[in-house]
């Protein structure tokens, strides 16, 4: 009996048509379980009058652990989202209206992020009014900049409130760079003018934490001053540089298999000797997410432009491996909640020397959650998406002509017209 083969998973918005979308995905899916196994990690860190004391006393392990791949996730995010306008920017062409751009990104974001922040934030405050302003501030993604209140009830989304931020910034930016470059007559002074401005945005937040680490002496404790869009947009604008240079080479510059390979184990080499040497009060440590952004950017270069796919290739598209990529979102929102749910109730052991027990069972509970998560919330949420058409304009399902002019031999026995299955799968796959 032939088995039948299932779809892969559905190439990121923004991918172009040659594009390592199932490679991203893999990335997707081993930054997912590496915050996972970083926040487990954290839970079982344990401070006393010498300091904190890791789980596991072993530095080069613990260095592996606290990568921060948030910045990687920013990357990625901003080099699928920035595709679009660096091609028409660069070469021409139209991009998506502002609204339909927006709506999508809602749709793929809000209906998960709203019910998660509900659910969690009223386990956590049963009796009323609980704490209000907690609840509103994560509703509009404005709890980055409170002190107090940022790790709050869904501790990793204060990140949400960077991407939200990065979209509108985006379709004021990338509709400007479009604009400005159609005066400009050769494609090299485009690509300069687009390249220049993704160096620009990335050399601000750099400023931003020179001066106030530097010049003020702020302590790093003061979250928004570190954790705001002011100091962490660099992972956005590194991503949006990859973007541009993808589009400004086009064929050309694409690194052999071994180059390939050599810049993406380098980068990564990178961002571990960062965060294994990085301690409170070095460079390393102050200025750890911008160079981290330029690594992973380094790295993400050698991997979605490259001439032919290298072996190690195989790794990122596993079909177990984009399949978690695939739910990242999903186990990004639940896996902290059910981490603490499973610690409270007693399910996870206690004792530092059990961290890998204790990872090896939210991995087992967060995993199953993300892929119900996704199926029952996200795919229908992403469905949303055609309500509209390419142009924003609400999507007519039914129109009177196109019924009028349905052959007769492709109607069913009521009159109505057939629709074709191949065409109503590949609909719904495009709207994933």
């Amino acid at each position: 009996m032939n088995r039948a083969r299932t779809s892969p998973p559905t190439p990121p918005e923004g991918a172009p048509a040659r594009s390592r979308a199932r490679e991203i995905e893999g990335y997707r899916g081993l930054a997912a379980l590496s915050t996972v196994v970083f926040h487990v990690w954290q839970q079982y860190v344990t401070y006393d009058a010498d300091g904190s004391r890791p789980p596991v006393d072993n530095p080069y392990l613990g260095a592996l652990i606290s990568l921060e791949v948030i910045d990687l996730f920013f990357v990625m995010s901003a080099y699928l989202l920035t595709l679009s306008y660096a091609r028409a920017a660069i070469d021409g062409g139209s991009t998506r209206p502002a609204g339909v751009f927006l709506f999508r990104r809602a749709i793929r974001i809000v209906p998960l992020y709203f019910l998660a922040v509900l659910v969690v934030w009223a386990s956590r405050n049963p009796t009323l009014p609980g704490d209000w302003l907690d609840l509103f501030e994560h509703l509009t993604f404005t709890h980055v900049f409170d002190k107090d209140r940022i790790f709050y009830t869904l501790g990793p989304t204060w990140s949400l409130s960077l991407e939200m931020l990065f979209y509108v910034a985006l379709v004021v930016l990338g509709p400007l760079a479009v604009r400005v470059c159609r005066a400009v007559g050769r494609r090299g002074a485009r690509v300069a003018v687009c390249a220049g401005g993704c160096a620009l945005l990335f050399v601000l937040p750099v400023v931003w934490i020179a001066v106030a680490h530097y010049v003020l002496h702020v302590p790093h404790t003061e979250w928004p001053v570190y954790f705001g869009p002011q100091a962490r947009f660099g992972g956005f604008a590194a991503g949006m540089g990859l973007a541009v240079a993808t589009v400004a080479l086009g064929e050309r510059g694409r690194p052999g298999a071994p180059l390939a390979g050599t810049l993406a184990l380098t980068a990564f080499a990178g961002v571990y000797a960062l965060s294994l040497y990085s301690e409170p009060g070095n460079a390393g440590f102050t200025f750890y997410h911008p160079i981290a952004a330029a690594l992973w950017l380094v790295m993400l270069y050698g991997t979605v432009h490259v001439a032919r796919r290298p072996r190690w290739h195989r790794f990122l598209r596993a079909r177990w491996l984009t399949g978690v990529g695939l739910v990242s979102y999903s186990l990004f929102i639940w896996h902290e909640p059910i981490m603490l749910r499973l610690y409270g109730a007693g399910l996870l052991p206690h004792g530092q020397e059990d961290f890998p027990l204790a990872v090896a069972v939210v991995l087992l509970v967060a995993v199953p959650a993300a892929v119900l998560s996704y199926w029952a919330v996200e795919y229908p949420a992403s469905l949303l998406g055609r309500l509209k058409d390419r142009a924003g304009r609400p999507r007519d399902f039914y129109p009177a002509d196109a019924a009028d002019r349905v052959d007769p031999a492709n109607r069913n026995g009521r009159g109505e017209a057939r629709e074709s299955p191949a065409r109503a799968g590949a609909e719904l796959r495009g709207t994933a």
